[in-house]
Order: structure tokens, then sequence, then C-alpha cells
């Protein structure tokens, strides 16, 4: 049973103000957090994670974003996807912070960062990034986007190049999310588009408004709810104790995002070296073999077994961290 010392969401929120830096993530929350399930080898109560911190830093259209970070080494920024956050990538950064520098930038309108009504596009997401890497200081970046954040990390190469990044790896994100009507369906297949109409996938992502698989492919949905993995349980669990957004204030991006194509970004400027990970139930199976193809420097990671969807790093931590150890310290690549 998840145990919250006992405060109140306002007192929460505000310790969560604007003028937050670099704080103790326990101070920073004004809470500890004991994880449902007890993993060898993993805190069982946040407070654990003795190095956490939450920190903010400010954009230059005035919004503040929020980062988790710990440890120390060799920098790793994580991108999380659509209406994720920092607080479930909590096992990964546990298990990475041992060796590296780990950061999470909770994107504008997600997890800890501010709710604001523009730069609802995915090439402002991407300046956000730039000018968070800037913030690091940071000569160099290995770069990891999951899902959306991936997406943001493609809009990031085509505004601003690669010189900042060493390597890059990507999270069972598809090229295009929309099906364009004159598309075969192998290239359907290879782009790894999911909808014919945003504007339902938009409904049924944020208003649980029902559509068809032939209009919206919720196959994602399903993986979710399997919740099969203590692992998962566990940060799922503490993200949803402490982000308190709706779907609804986070819909404002999902029109852009899934309207665009990455094809030819994958195709002529992604030149750094690149992991790409997905597994045998994502329906982007396909599209991340293409994108292997695609990228001369890549290694395709194809996971098997229950853990093996969209919510693989999550699900099985322990092995996803193991693999992205072994391609940054892979001095080959």
């Amino acid at each position: 049973m998840n145990k919250l010392l006992p405060i109140s969401l306002s007192i929460i929120l505000t310790s969560l103000s604007p003028n937050l830096f670099a704080a103790d993530a326990v101070k920073a929350l004004a809470q500890d957090y004991y994880f449902p399930h007890k993993i060898e080898g993993f805190p069982e109560k946040l407070s654990q994670f003795k190095d956490l911190k939450i920190n903010k830093f400010k954009t230059s259209d005035n919004v503040n974003l929020a980062y988790w970070e710990a440890g120390s080494g060799e920098p790793v920024i994580f991108v999380p996807g659509w209406s994720a956050n920092g607080a479930e990538f909590i096992n990964v950064m546990f298990l990475l912070s041992k060796k590296y520098h780990v950061y999470v930038l909770d994107p504008r309108n997600q997890g800890l960062s501010d709710s604001v009504p523009y730069g609802n596009r995915i090439s402002r997401y991407a300046v956000d990034l730039k000018e968070f890497i800037d913030h690091t200081q940071n000569k160099q970046v290995n770069l990891v986007g999951w899902s959306m954040g991936a997406s943001i990390i493609w809009s990031y190469i085509d505004l601003f190049g690669d010189t900042k990044l060493k390597k890059l790896a990507f999270i069972d994100e598809p090229i295009s999310i929309y099906t364009h009507s004159d598309w075969s369906e192998e290239k359907r297949l290879n782009l790894g588009a999911m909808t014919t109409s945003p504007e339902r996938m938009i409904a049924a992502f944020t208003k649980n408004e029902s559509t068809n698989q032939q209009v919206v492919d919720m196959n994602v949905f399903a993986r979710y709810m399997k919740q099969d993995s203590d692992y998962f349980k566990n940060s799922e669990s503490f993200a949803q104790s402490i982000i308190k957004k709706s779907p609804e204030s986070m819909s404002p991006v999902l029109f852009d995002h899934a309207t665009n194509n990455w094809e030819d970004v994958i195709q002529y400027k992604v030149n750094k070296p690149t992991a790409i990970f997905t597994g045998e139930f994502s329906n982007n199976l396909q599209s991340q073999k293409w994108m292997n193809s695609a990228i001369r420097n890549s290694e395709l990671f194809i996971y098997e077994g229950d853990y093996a969807d969209h919510f693989l790093a999550f699900k099985n931590p322990t092995q996803f961290t193991q693999d992205l150890i072994g391609f940054i310290d892979n001095k080959e690549k």
C-alpha cells in the first residue's frame, strides 16, 4: 500500500513554484513516497534514491521546465513521450545514475513543468530541448527519446544539427503517425502510421472517446493496461501520485505531433551512432526495422516476452539499461 506523508496537494504544488532550483527530490515534492512493490536492489521509498534532484530552468519564452537528475559522469538526457514525465523514469534513472549523469526533461505542459497555452508544436519542444542542453553546459550529450520524445529529438536534429550529440537512442516511435491516403500498405507499415484521423486519435487519447482499429490503432492502450511488471506498477503509481495534469491539458501538441513525417530526417540527417529499441508486441516493429535500415550506424534491439512492447524501458528497466549502457560504452559505435 502506498504511504504518503500527510501533506496537502496545495502545499505540494506551492513547493514546485518557478523559484525551485536544484532541490532534493523529497524536499521538492514535500513528501517521501513508498513504492507499492518491493523489488530487490531498488529503493523501497523515494528518500533511498539519495542523489535524485528535481530542478527547473526558464526557457526563452518564459516557461519553467522541470527536470530530474541524478548521478555523475557522462551526460545522458531522456526526453519523455506524450503525457510522460520524469517520475515514470524513476527505475531507469536509479540504475543509470550509478554510471552516468542522468537527466529527464519534463516537456512543457507535462509532468512538473509549467502548463502554458502556447508553444504546442514539436519544433518548439525541440527549441526547449536545445535550451536545456545549453543550460546543462555539457559540450556533448547522449540523447534518448521515448515515443514522442524521439520526434522531439528528430526535430532538434533537423533544426540545430548534431554537433552537441554523441550517441542517440530511440524507443519505439513511428516515423509518421498519420497514414496518408496515397500510401501503399508497405509504406504505412515501414513508417509505422497508426491513424487516418488525427482528430479521432486526439479524442480517443484525451477524452477516451470510442474509435475503431481502422481509424486509430489503440493497441498501445491495451499494452499499457497490461500491468504485468512490478517495475512498471511502481513507476506508474509514483507518477500518478505526484503528477496532477489531465490528458486534456496536454492535448494541444498532439495534432502537430501526429501530422509530422520524419522520414527525411531519419534518412539524411541522423548520422550519429544510434540504438533503436522495440518489442515483438509493438505495432511499431516493422517501422523500427525500417529505421534501422535507413540509419547507417544503428543497432536494433528487439525485445521478446511479456514486457516487449511500447513500455519496454519501464516494464523491464534492468534489461533496457544493460543494453543502453553496452551501446553507450561501445567504443566501436
